[in-house]
């Protein structure tokens, strides 16, 4: 009867043990998890606008864009080439 009474206190112990060390890994885990910066993408605060390459049609940034007589081109071969 001693022996049952033995079994019984070791397997609540071990039961307690492991139970404390799943609470406590939950509790760094959430930890962890509050204390990450969230990463946001924040959108463009001006839209850009688009042009496209009157030589090729190529979409680009106006701010990128070759400016010639004829239009918006994206590379100085294109505006010369189509202005010649």
């Amino acid at each position: 009867m001693k022996y049952l009474l033995v079994l019984g206190v070791v397997l609540f112990g071990i039961w307690l043990w492991r139970h404390n060390r799943a609470v406590a890994a939950r509790e760094r885990e959430s930890d962890r998890k509050a204390t990450a910066k969230p990463v946001l993408r924040q959108p463009p605060s001006v839209p850009t606008q688009m042009v496209a390459c009157t030589q090729c049609g190529l979409h680009l940034p106006l701010a990128d864009a070759v400016t010639g007589q004829n239009g918006h081109y994206c590379t100085d071969a294109h505006r010369r080439a189509h202005e010649a």
